[in-house]
């Protein structure tokens, strides 16, 4: 489901809401989209993440990498949750990396990284869902961001969407323009178009989907270990919780006995 915020909807935007857009958005349109990793009890969708790796293979890595993210972790729990031969057989299908030992190429493998980008203008994606934050609060005090997130996979889904199909030529580059980009115009060609992909599991892929899906999965390239943050973070609360009770019980019982009485 998602939400579209529009400058005529800012000024009716309040703390309980979420309150303002990020200012570097222009003022323009952002998608708050309800993701499914969102919230202390959030998790990641694995058919999604599975989707997102598949956008990211045929289309994204043509020109962008993940050279912080180890292969390997295509196959952890709370991720794409791959099996191993599966991770092994797209490894080596799909990506060829430089050995020193042999200086030459191989196949890769689940112990390499995915390869970095192979256009020196293209950003690196590993920590892009994390370096990029769509809400702030007003004049930029970051109190939306303990109600919804900094929002980086939001900022993805409204650059993926936002273009409109103008484009401008200037100091001999087309840039093109897009709703959601600080300055409305990017260098950056639409990526995707809609039906970019065919899933196996028989998803839409029209393109708000396919957006979500790559956003989604770029969050968990920033942050594969989220699950196992939030499950320690909850269970740290729930101990502090029984501790504070205890000590509250332990002050009531050594005291109760001498509240009321006067002192000499």
């Amino acid at each position: 489901m998602i939400k579209r915020f529009t400058l005529s909807a800012i000024a009716a935007l309040t703390l309980s809401t979420g309150g303002a857009l990020a200012a570097e958005t222009g003022g323009h349109a952002i998608h708050d989209v309800d993701f499914s990793f969102e919230g202390p009890f959030g998790k990641f969708d694995q058919n999604q993440l599975q989707r997102g790796l598949q956008i990211f293979t045929e289309v994204c890595s043509a020109c962008h990498g993940l050279r912080y993210v180890p292969i390997r972790t295509l196959a952890d729990e709370g991720g794409p949750h791959l099996p191993a031969d599966q991770v092994r057989a797209y490894a080596a299908q799909n990506f060829e990396v430089f050995d020193k030992e042999l200086d030459d190429t191989r196949p890769a493998t689940p112990g390499d990284h995915f390869p970095g980008s192979s256009l020196e203008n293209a950003p690196d994606l590993s920590l892009m869902a994390k370096a990029r934050a769509a809400f702030h609060g007003p004049y930029g005090t970051g109190v939306n961001q303990f109600v919804r997130g900094i929002g980086g996979p939001e900022y993805i889904v409204a650059i993926l969407t936002g273009y409109t199909g103008e484009e401008k030529e200037q100091a001999g580059t087309t840039f093109y323009e897009n709703t959601a980009f600080p300055g409305g115009w990017i260098a950056m060609a639409p990526p995707l178009f809609g039906e970019d992909v065919d899933f196996a599991d028989g998803h839409s892929n029209e393109l708000h989907h396919e957006a979500e899906d790559i956003a989604s999965f770029l969050m968990w390239a920033a942050e594969p270990k989220m699950m196992a943050r939030k499950h320690a973070g909850f269970t740290g609360v729930m101990l502090l919780i029984i501790l504070a009770s205890l000590l509250y019980l332990t002050n009531k019982r050594l005291w109760s006995p001498h509240k009321g009485k006067k002192t000499a």
